[in-house]
């Protein structure tokens, strides 16, 4: 230090001085000539200061308030070293400051908001042309309120070089570390950590008003595919209020999302979602709650579970109000304890009260603007609907079934690792995984993964009479695309997929080529097929085949729809509800045509609708309820951006006409049974069971004949010949065909 000078470190004179951030000197001594001094506490760093006169200090002592001392690391009646300060006029002024600030005294805080525009202002106007350092403590009062303690954060220095049109060096502003304040310079506040301060206003620092975006969160790393839209969807409707400050949320009247339910079919990654939600997100650790979990069987305990979860988020609004931090609230299965009141027959109204104390807490008279409930079911139709309205969970969100780029993103998630570790084969293709894997949930893709990758290590075991691993084959293990075939055929089947189990058993012989009708049959069917996947006018298509008892109408749907292509294809048939009531019969068909809802593209066959509806010709009786559930979802227009194809049969359409169902349809196809001897004569050529000489004499027999006969009853006859002496097949084959009615010989 040039001109330096020891003087004696004492208190600031007075509590007013002290609020100046400047040492104080004697009005008598050389200083008070001097704007700023750099003084040293020996050993120690130096630290500069605004100078201020006052005449109640005797020359050779220099004053300090508490923070400064603090600060400087100087003690009272210390000897100090002093000497005066020359800022270099190229970096002289603070083009802005970035200031901490937090309750000098915490007990005495308070809930009133703090304008930080209007600190700002009393901020310039209080230490005009004082000197400024990174890390410096002072103390201010604002607008006669509190005192305040400050602690320089960071500054950034006015560079000349802009006033001349230059470039600003960007290298200097940052090795600075000290200016000069005027009223040019921009003030920033941050609210300290864990302040209860509630800081309002446009210079209001990023602690004030953090970004509400996880800046690091990424899909893939989180394990989570095939979202990117809906993730998209509840950030526009959910969180985009939160991101811009609370002051310009209240200017144009908006008011923060509350709740969002994801709902869809289970295993798609609703509970995957949420947690990612709470991960992507600068907000409290999420609570995870089982919907089951808040029941109590004891009376008021339910309800106070529910209170528990809030008490958190109350209490931190009441102390820091718009400030508070997100609270979020995850609850799994809502549907457990968010039933619609006054369902539940007999019970004792707990879930009515829980339902209750819920809706009070998400949008009471006391709402809490700090909370973010996600509830997640497979089953929406359950929950009351004052929980659904706008306020309360009114982002709802269906997460369905991922689409192809949606199952490529989750393969490529579950097959990195082996991929990194080399032991996944070369000839695993995601893409073509994620073709194969139509209507396959998240959850089905992950176990077809393990399927695949048990397959791959089952081949290693050697089961003799101790179960023995070779090790040395290990470490050339690859999981392979066999291994993901075999794992695709047998093990890993999607629940909103094709039930091809049901339909083998209907094309168990394969479809026989017997003549024209069948040919025609399956060319309108064809038809409709087309106009379902290609048609954007028409959603839902229906087609109607009736036709005699046995004549192969379920052969011909079950063909046409395995034909189809489409991801999902059901069928509904009486002889999987046998023994149902009405009411079950209609609660299970009407599952079949919502989980056909949750695929893009559906066909849904209704095998024999007369025996669905119980008709019976004696009476006649038949149920109304099956009946009027019918004529409700066969007409029903799929969800939008959906397509369903529905093929129903009948053997009773002048019953169907009766009803008023036939209208419904919107084609429909006769099936014919067989009716001439060239019909017969190809079945046979089909089957092979006669010799040509045989058929040749069947031929004859039957030309001219009246024919009326089902193919399925045909199969049956030709069946039980097959088991007869071969010189005695032909005559056995006309008598039966005689006793059935099918031919008349005389």
């Amino acid at each position: 230090m040039s001109h330096t000078r020891e003087m004696k470190a004492v208190r600031c004179p007075t509590d007013q001085l002290s609020l100046t951030n400047r040492a104080v000197v004697s009005d008598k001594d050389a200083f008070a000539r001097i704007d700023y001094v750099q003084v040293q506490a020996i050993p120690g760093p130096s630290y500069v200061f605004a100078t201020v006169a006052h005449p109640d200090l005797k020359s050779g002592e220099m004053g300090f308030s508490l923070p400064q001392r603090k600060w400087a690391r100087i003690s009272i009646d210390q000897p100090i070293q002093a000497a005066p300060y020359r800022f270099d006029p190229s970096c002289q002024y603070l083009s802005s400051i970035t200031v901490e600030v937090d309750f000098l005294q915490k007990k005495n805080t308070t809930n009133d908001a703090f304008d930080s525009d209007k600190m700002a202002k009393d901020f310039l106007e209080s230490f005009d042309r004082v000197a400024f350092s990174v890390e410096q403590q002072l103390v201010c009062s604002f607008y006669n309120k509190k005192l305040m303690g400050l602690v320089v954060k960071s500054v950034e220095i006015l560079d000349p070089a802009i006033l001349k049109g230059g470039k600003p060096s960007a290298k200097r502003n940052r090795d600075v570390r000290i200016g000069v304040l005027t009223q040019n310079t921009q003030v920033t506040f941050e609210k300290a950590e864990g302040s209860a301060l509630n800081l309002t206003g446009r210079s209001k620092g990023q602690s004030g008003n953090q970004s509400i975006i996880n800046p690091d969160w990424d899909f893939k790393k989180m394990g989570i595919g095939g979202l990117d839209k809906e993730f998209s969807d509840i950030f526009r409707r959910a969180f985009a209020s939160r991101v811009f400050p609370q002051e310009f949320v209240e200017q144009i009247g908006a008011q923060h999302v509350k709740g969002i339910l994801l709902f869809g079919p289970p295993g798609t990654g609703k509970t995957l979602m949420a947690r990612t939600i709470g991960k992507m997100l600068n907000s409290r650790e999420p609570q995870i709650i089982n919907g089951p979990e808040i029941l109590n069987k004891f009376v008021g305990e339910s309800e106070a579970n529910i209170r528990k979860l809030f008490a958190a988020a109350e209490d931190e609004q009441k102390k820091m109000g718009n400030n508070s931090g997100l609270h979020i609230i995850i609850f799994d299965e809502i549907d457990a304890i968010c039933k619609q009141r006054g369902s539940m027959s007999g019970s004792t109204g707990v879930h009515d009260t829980v339902v209750n104390q819920l809706l009070s807490k998400i949008d009471g008279v006391e709402q809490l603007n700090n909370v973010l409930l996600i509830g997640m079911t497979n089953r929406k139709d359950l929950i009351d609907d004052a929980l659904l309205r706008p306020g309360r969970l009114e982002v709802q969100m269906e997460i369905g079934l991922p689409d192809e780029a949606g199952r490529l993103q989750i393969i490529e998630i579950y097959l990195a690792k082996m991929k990194e570790n080399g032991k996944l084969s070369k000839d695993v293709d995601p893409m073509e995984l994620s073709t194969l894997t139509k209507n396959y949930s998240g959850a089905e893709i992950a176990g077809l993964v393990r399927a695949a990758q048990s397959m791959a290590m089952n081949s290693l075991i050697t089961a003799s009479s101790k179960v023995e691993v070779d090790y040395e084959k290990v470490e050339k293990m690859q999981v392979s695309r066999e291994h993901f075939m075999h794992a695709m055929d047998t093990d890993i089947k999607p629940a909103f997929g094709v039930s091809s189990e049901n339909f083998d058993k209907f094309i168990l012989n394969g479809i026989i080529d017997w003549g024209e009708p069948v040919q025609r049959v399956l060319a309108d069917g064809e038809l409709v097929v087309k106009q379902t996947k290609a048609s954007d006018r028409v959603p839902l298509a229906s087609m109607l085949m009736g036709g005699r008892s046995g004549s192969g109408k379920t052969a011909l749907a079950a063909k046409l729809a395995l034909e189809s292509g489409f991801p999902f294809i059901k069928i509904c048939s009486a002889e999987d509800m046998v023994g149902f009531s009405e009411s079950a019969k209609c609660q299970a068909i009407k599952k079949i045509f919502e989980d056909a809802y949750k695929s893009q593209v559906s066909c849904v066959v209704v095998d024999d609708i007369e025996r669905l509806l119980d008709y019976v010709p004696i009476g006649p009786r038949f149920s109304n309820l099956v009946l009027q559930a019918l004529l409700v979802l066969l007409k029903k227009a799929p969800p939008k951006g959906r397509k369903l194809l529905i093929i129903g049969t009948t053997s009773a359409h002048d019953v169907l006409e009766e009803m008023k169902m036939t209208d419904i349809f919107n084609t429909y196809v006769r099936v014919n049974s067989l009716s001439t001897s060239e019909h017969i004569v190809k079945v046979l050529e089909e089957l092979k069971i006669f010799t040509p000489e045989e058929r040749e004499r069947i031929r004859t027999k039957t030309q001219g004949k009246s024919l009326l006969i089902g193919i399925k009853k045909l199969l049956v006859l030709l069946e039980m010949v097959r088991q007869t002496e071969p010189s005695y097949r032909v005559p056995k084959f006309l008598s039966l065909m005689e006793e059935e009615g099918g031919l008349e010989l005389s």
